[in-house]
């Protein structure tokens, strides 16, 4: 099933996001998945997310699809050229999976192999492009492909909180004339920045997924505003977190903020997307809260 069917019938899209293990046993990942995110509509499986070497999002799409979950497969530019990352595309159209997600991906100066040579052959909007030529029936090189091509709901990220609105609108404008058909963002935390980039935003007609994380602690959050791009938590989100340690480990205070910024977000998008880092066990309690 593509995301986007969901979307142009109107539903209000919930997807939740994985990370594969450091390891080939997935066991343990698949029991949580069907568990704590079979009530949402896809599940992202991220790529080596952050330069941390992992599983492979292919074979964790694979293995989610054969247990009847929808995956979204991530692809990122950093570890593949234009020729793997078209290999890995028809790969994942011979398995039957439907929904990507194009990114460009984290230097590997962030992650666990510093010393690896990154490749960025292609960024996440050429990387579009390929895509759409790959669904034309052909490859980037210009050669035919052999029978029926593939077709993929095509998706991308935006950052809505940046500092720079009008450069985020113009990565978007260029994803949608790349092929983009549906967006989702960084993680969200200050709900009025976000309502006011949508209200820019709502000119490319694609759909946007807010994106979404369960705060674990105030120190959790403190490092997010020091080291990611894109992301500011508040202060008062910081004090509240601070304010009952017992209730902040135990996961009450994060669903509380998460859920209460999803309420503020949603009559300005068309689905959310949740990247709990590790507490998939905590989203049906959130999406509850917040009253999906």
């Amino acid at each position: 099933m593509k995301i986007t069917e969901l979307f142009e019938r109107g539903e209000f899209v919930v997807s939740a996001e994985v990370g594969p293990p450091k390891g080939f046993h997935v066991e343990g990942l698949l029991e949580e998945a069907k568990t704590y995110l079979s009530g949402v509509a896809a599940v992202n499986v991220t790529d080596n997310q952050s330069s941390v070497m992992r599983l492979g999002s292919l074979a964790m799409c694979k293995a989610l699809k054969d247990e009847g979950l929808t995956p979204i497969f991530q692809l990122a530019c950093r570890d593949r050229n234009r020729i793997a990352l078209e290999s890995d595309l028809l790969s994942a159209a011979m398995f039957g999976i439907e929904n990507i997600l194009c990114l460009t991906g984290d230097h590997t100066k962030l992650g666990d192999h510093p010393q690896a040579k990154p490749v960025f052959d292609l960024d996440s909007v050429s990387l579009l492009h390929a895509v759409t030529k790959l669904e034309e029936g052909e490859d980037l090189g210009g050669n035919k492909l052999v029978g029926e091509p593939p077709k993929f709901a095509k998706g991308a990220v935006v950052s809505p909180c940046s500092d720079s609105v009008d450069a985020q609108l113009a990565k978007m404008e260029r994803k949608v004339a790349a092929g983009a058909e549906y967006f989702q963002t960084q993680a969200v935390f200050e709900p009025e920045k976000f309502i006011k980039f949508m209200e820019k935003a709502k000119q490319f007609g694609k759909p946007v997924q807010v994106g979404i994380i369960i705060p674990k602690s105030a120190g959790m959050v403190r490092f997010m505003n020091n080291n990611v791009a894109g992301i500011h938590v508040p202060d008062e989100m910081i004090e509240e977190l601070k304010k009952d340690p017992e209730k902040t480990k135990a996961g009450i205070t994060g669903v509380e903020i998460a859920a209460r910024i999803i309420k503020e977000c949603k009559p300005y998008c068309q689905g959310v997307h949740i990247m709990a880092l590790g507490w998939e066990s905590k989203v049906p309690e959130l999406l509850k809260a917040a009253g999906i």
